[in-house]
C-alpha cells in the first residue's frame, strides 16, 4: 500500500483537524486515501478527478464495503484532492510501493514483465525509486525522475520496455521543447532523470548526442529586494515567521535548508550555521549572523520547554530523523534536545501504522502563505517568494564588494557560473576609461 509524505500527511492531518475529525476516526482517512492512490496507480491513467473517485466507490462496492464506510472513504479523498496534494503522484514517499517485491529489486537490470507493458513501466518506476534510494539521492529527486519516467512511458504509449531504446528518447525530448515549449531547465531535468533510467535501470547505452532539439535558454534575471523592502516585510511577518526570513536572508539559505535545520546546526562557539545535506546531499557552513543571536538563543529556549511537554506524552516517538542514520540509532537518539528541529511544526503528526506520534518541522506552505501576507502589507511591487530572500543576499553582498568565489561558497554553488547570475542584478563598478592605477583615488592593496 502507498505511503503518505511526512509533511502531506502531516497537513492532511491538519485539514481534516479543521473540519471536525477526530484523532480516533483519522487513521481511517488516511487509509482511505492510501487505497485510493493504490487504485488510482492501477487504473488512474488518463482519467480525470471525478471520474477516479466514482470508479473507486464502484470498487469499494464491489468489495463489500457499506455505504457509510464508502460515503467517509469518498470524503477522505475529495479532502486529500481539494487540499491539492494528489497531481501526479507526488505524495508518496515511496513511488508505487505495491509493487515491491514483485520480481523487482534495487540494482535489477530489467523488470519482469509479467503483467503487460503497464505493469513493467510501474515495476520500472519501483526499480528506479531502489536505485535512487540506493544512492541517498533526496526524496525531492526521486519524485522528480519517477514523474518524468511515467511521462515517457505516456508518450511511448507504454510499449514494451524490452524495445525502449535511446532513439524514443531522443523523440520525447524533442517533442517537450517543439510541441511542449518547455524552458531549457525543464528540459534538462527530464535528460537527467533518462540518463539515469537508462545507465542505472535498464543499463543501457545512453547517447542523444546532438540529435534532441534543445529548448531555448532564456535569460533570467533573479528578484533581488532592496534593504528598505527587507525591512518592510520583515516588519509585516509574525513568529516565526519573520525570524525564519531573517534566516533566509542573512544566511542565504533555500527554504528547506532552513526548516530543516535542527538543535545541532547552530555553533555559538564559532559563529556558524551548518547546513546538513543541502542540494546534492552537500554539506557547507555559513556565519551566523551576530543580530539574530538573541533570537536564536531565545528560540532554542522555546524549542527545549515544546520537547519537555512532548515527552510527557507516551505516545511521543521524537522528531523525524535523517535518512541517513541507522533505524536503530535514529529510534534511540529522536528524542534528544540536539536533534529537535529549530522550527518545529506546532502539531504533532500521528504515524497510524506504528501507533505513535512524531514532531515535523514547519511547512513551506505556511511560510509562502506569511511572506505573501506581508509583501501584500508592505505594498511591495515585486513577485516575492522565500527564494527571493536567497537571490537578495547573494545580490547585497556583491554589492558590498564581496568576492564572487566566497558568494559561491555561502550558496553551496557546485559551478562559478551559476553565482554569476547575479553579477545582472547589481549595477557594474567597472571603469572602461583608460586609466593609471596611480591615478585612482582608493587603496588597491
Amino acid at each position: 500500500m502507498q505511503r503518505l509524505s511526512s509533511e502531506i500527511l502531516h497537513r492532511y492531518q491538519s485539514t481534516l483537524r479543521g473540519l471536525g475529525v477526530s484523532d480516533r476516526a483519522m487513521p481511517h482517512y488516511v487509509k482511505w486515501v492510501r487505497y485510493f492512490l493504490d487504485y488510482e496507480a492501477k487504473y488512474g491513467h488518463g482519467a480525470s478527478g471525478a471520474g477516479l473517485i466514482d470508479g473507486f466507490m464502484e470498487k469499494l462496492a464491489g468489495k463489500g464495503q457499506s455505504s457509510g464506510l464508502r460515503e467517509q472513504a469518498r470524503r477522505s479523498v475529495e479532502v486529500f484532492l481539494d487540499m491539492g496534494a494528489g497531481e501526479g503522484g507526488l505524495v508518496v514517499a515511496e513511488p508505487l510501493g505495491e509493487y515491491a517485491g514483485k520480481g523487482v529489486r534495487s540494482g535489477a537490470s530489467m523488470p519482469v514483465e509479467s503483467g503487460g507493458p503497464r505493469d513493467a513501466w510501474r515495476e520500472l518506476e519501483t526499480a528506479l525509486a531502489g536505485e535512487i534510494k540506493r544512492r541517498n539521492y533526496s526524496p525531492k529527486t526521486m519524485k522528480t525522475y519517477a514523474t518524468w519516467v511515467r511521462r515517457f512511458g505516456q508518450y511511448t504509449k507504454f510499449m514494451p520496455v524490452g524495445e525502449v531504446s535511446d532513439e524514443e528518447a531522443k523523440d520525447f525530448l524533442t517533442d517537450l521543447a517543439v510541441n511542449g515549449r518547455v524552458v531549457a531547465s525543464t528540459q534538462n531535468q527530464a535528460f537527467n532523470a533518462l540518463l539515469f533510467l537508462f545507465r542505472h535501470v535498464l543499463k543501457r547505452e545512453y547517447d542523444l548526442k546532438d540529435r534532441v532539439v534543445r529548448a531555448k535558454r532564456s535569460r533570467y534575471i533573479p528578484t533581488v529586494l532592496t534593504r528598505s523592502e527587507v525591512d518592510a516585510l520583515l516588519k509585516g511577518l509574525k513568529f516565526p515567521y519573520d525570524l525564519i526570513v531573517s534566516m533566509l536572508y542573512g544566511c542565504g539559505l533555500r527554504l528547506s535548508e532552513c526548516l530543516e535545520l535542527r538543535i545541532n546546526s547552530l555553533d555559538f562557539s564559532e559563529n556558524l550555521v551548518i547546513v546538513h545535506d543541502g542540494k546534492g546531499k552537500k554539506d557547507r557552513s555559513v556565519p551566523l549572523p551576530e543580530k539574530l543571536r538573541p533570537e536564536l538563543e531565545k528560540q532554542m529556549e522555546r524549542v527545549a520547554k515544546l520537547l519537555d511537554h512532548d515527552l510527557e506524552n507516551p505516545d511521543f516517538a521524537g522528531v523525524f530523523m535523517p535518512e541517513t542514520l541507522g533505524s536503530r540509532r535514529a529510534r534511540r537518539e529522536a528524542k534528544e534536545y540536539h536533534w529537535q528541529w529549530l522550527f518545529p511544526a506546532k502539531e504533532l503528526t500521528l504515524l497510524p501504522e506504528e501507533g505513535v506520534y512524531r514532531r515535523y518541522h514547519n511547512y513551506k506552505q505556511n511560510v509562502g502563505s506569511a511572506i505573501a501576507s506581508a509583501v501584500r502589507k508592505a505594498k511591495v511591487p515585486k513577485r516575492v517568494t522565500a527564494h527571493t530572500f536567497r537571490h537578495t543576499f547573494a545580490s547585497h553582498l556583491l554589492s558590498a564588494n564581496v568576492d564572487l568565489r566566497t558568494i559561491q561558497e555561502l550558496l553551496g554553488h557546485s559551478d562559478i557560473k551559476t553565482t554569476m547570475i547575479y553579477t545582472h542584478t547589481v549595477q557594474s563598478r567597472t571603469k572602461k576609461e583608460k586609466v593609471s592605477p596611480l591615478d585612482l583615488d582608493w587603496d588597491i592593496g
